[in-house]
C-alpha cells in the first residue's frame, strides 16, 4: 500500500515506519528533519509542516492511507488538536479518505463513566497531554474521514516485539498485576494489522499486554 506517516522519526512513529517497510509497503516519511531517518527499504523521507494543511494536502496526494504518529510532548500539548485539524484538512483537499491516528490513554476508561485522566493517582505533568487527545479524538469522531484512533496502553516504552498482546475498546487494559503497558514494537505491530485488515474503521481501539 502507499502510506504516509507523519511523526516518522519519533519513539512511536520510528517502529511503526520500521514495521510498515518491514511489511513491504511503500511508505513516505514525513519529518521536520529528515536526517534523523533511518534508511529502510521502500521508504521515502519527506519534509513537510503537519500546520500547514496545503503543505499536508501535497504530501499525502496519491496515498491509500495516511497514518499520524505526531506527538508535541507534554510540554507542548496545547498544539496537539491544531495539528490533528490541519492534518484533517489536507487530507480531505488530497482526497484521501482514511486516517490513522496515534492517539492517548487518558480517555480510556477505568470505570463505567470514569476515565483514565480523572482517576485518583493521575500525574499531573501528563494531564494537558492526556486531556489534549481526548479533544482531539473528538475531533476525529466529527469527521466524515474513514479514521481510526489507536490509544496505547497507560505506560508505552521501547521494548520487545513479542507479537503477543490485546486489544480492546474503550476501556483500559491491565494485567494481572493491574499494571497497563505495551512496547512501541508490539503497538507498531497492531498499527500496521490495523493498515491492512481495516478491522476499526470510525472508531477507537487500544493496545496493551
Amino acid at each position: 500500500m502507499k502510506i504516509v506517516l507523519f511523526g516518522a522519526s519519533g519513539m512511536i512513529g520510528a517502529p511503526i515506519l520500521q514495521e510498515l517497510s518491514a511489511r513491504g509497503h511503500e511508505v513516505k516519511a514525513v519529518v521536520r528533519d529528515t536526517s534523523k531517518l533511518a534508511v529502510l527499504p521502500g521508504v521515502t523521507p519527506v519534509q513537510a509542516d503537519i500546520f500547514n494543511a496545503d503543505c499536508v494536502a501535497a504530501a499525502v496526494s496519491g496515498a491509500d492511507l495516511v497514518v499520524s504518529a505526531y506527538g508535541p510532548g507534554p510540554e507542548n500539548a496545547h498544539i496537539l488538536v491544531d495539528a490533528i485539524q490541519s492534518l484533517m484538512k489536507g487530507i480531505a483537499a488530497a482526497g484521501v479518505r482514511r486516517l490513522i491516528a496515534v492517539g492517548g490513554a487518558g480517555s480510556l476508561e477505568v470505570a463505567p463513566g470514569l476515565q483514565l485522566v480523572d482517576a485518583p493517582g493521575f500525574p499531573e505533568a501528563w494531564r494537558a497531554i492526556a486531556l489534549a487527545h481526548t479533544e482531539a479524538l473528538d475531533v476525529l469522531k466529527a469527521s466524515s474521514l474513514d479514521w481510526t484512533s489507536v490509544s496505547p496502553a497507560a505506560m508505552i516504552q521501547p521494548g520487545e516485539r513479542t507479537g503477543a498482546f490485546r486489544l480492546g475498546k474503550d476501556q483500559l487494559l491491565t494485567d494481572a498485576n493491574g499494571d497497563s503497558k505495551i512496547s512501541t514494537a508490539d503497538f507498531a505491530i497492531a498499527i500496521a494489522d490495523e493498515v491492512e485488515n481495516r478491522a476499526h474503521v470510525r472508531e477507537r481501539f487500544t493496545v496493551s499486554y
